[in-house]
């Protein structure tokens, strides 16, 4: 199937990174979120992003508006109704997103793919929520999604080869790598491997061996890694590193590697959410 129109649901830092990589590439967007100060926190995201591409010499002035043309902000689910393609890019709230696609499976033509860009969570149990469990799958961006190359594209237990086929054909034509994850379980690929190196880097600081400064500096410089653990969960929210945790903690035989630091939930309770709130690792102590 030929995908045109891109719908994103969810206008935050995932959704309108979406947003833009599909109209670069010629898609229509219609880009939703419950409320109009998130769609245009989202829209002029997009435009920030694309304006420091144009000092950089990267495209031209007249590219980025006709890439700003393409997007359509809405606070109106129903508005989606003609895409060829839906990403839900909510929180990672399990019910929230099974809500959103249940919404989204009477609104949609019968034959398009649902995407979740859960980066954990159960494609399949997501996919129950709507009449077309085969045409439902995980397209997993990562922050931020312009200039991140990777997407985890996961069956869910009833996603079909040709569901998937449509969702790499759109993620590649974006320019990115995809993986295909072949088995719905909890974490995927990276966020397996990735949220170990985030708790054990937590639990460093927490026993006082080293500062979240030096666990930075020693994970760029001993391991190669362009960002250190806590500078990355800053980028992508420690709210999201908590969820993510908790949700792998449950679904994975609550073994004890997953069991949240005491100071990551004493972050989350004194409301310091990373990027969100403007606070974060950085700012521990201070």
């Amino acid at each position: 199937m030929e995908v045109n129109k891109v719908g994103i649901v969810g206008a935050g830092t995932m959704g309108n990174g979406i947003a833009q990589v599909a109209a670069q590439v010629g898609c229509e967007v219609v880009m939703s979120d419950i409320e109009d100060q998130y769609v245009r926190r989202g829209l002029d995201n997009i435009d920030r992003f694309l304006s420091k591409s144009v000092e950089k010499g990267k495209i031209q002035a007249d590219e980025k508006d006709a890439i700003l043309g393409r997007i359509t902000g809405t606070t109106d689910m129903s508005d989606l109704k003609d895409m060829d393609f839906v990403v839900e890019a909510v929180i990672e709230d399990l019910e929230l997103k099974k809500a959103v696609f249940k919404e989204l499976d009477g609104i949609c033509r019968p034959e398009i793919v649902l995407a979740s860009n859960t980066s954990s969570m159960s494609v399949t149990e997501i996919a129950a929520a709507t009449k077309r469990p085969d045409q439902v799958c995980g397209v997993h961006f990562f922050n931020p999604v312009p200039l991140m190359r990777l997407v985890e594209v996961i069956r869910g237990y009833y996603t079909s080869d040709d569901t998937v086929g449509v969702a790499v054909a759109l993620a590649q034509r974006m320019g990115k790598v995809t993986v295909d994850v072949k088995k719905d379980s909890p974490g995927f690929i990276v966020n397996r491997i990735m949220m170990p190196h985030f708790l054990e880097a937590i639990k460093i600081v927490e026993e006082g061996i080293a500062s979240v400064e030096d666990v930075d500096t020693a994970v760029k410089n001993g391991l190669n890694y362009p960002m250190g653990p806590f500078e990355l969960m800053d980028l992508t929210g420690i709210d999201i590193a908590y969820f993510v945790t908790e949700y792998l903690y449950k679904e994975l035989n609550k073994e004890s590697k997953w069991v949240s630091p005491n100071l990551l939930k004493s972050m989350i309770r004194a409301g310091r959410l990373g990027r969100k709130t403007g606070g974060g690792w950085y700012d521990y102590g201070k």
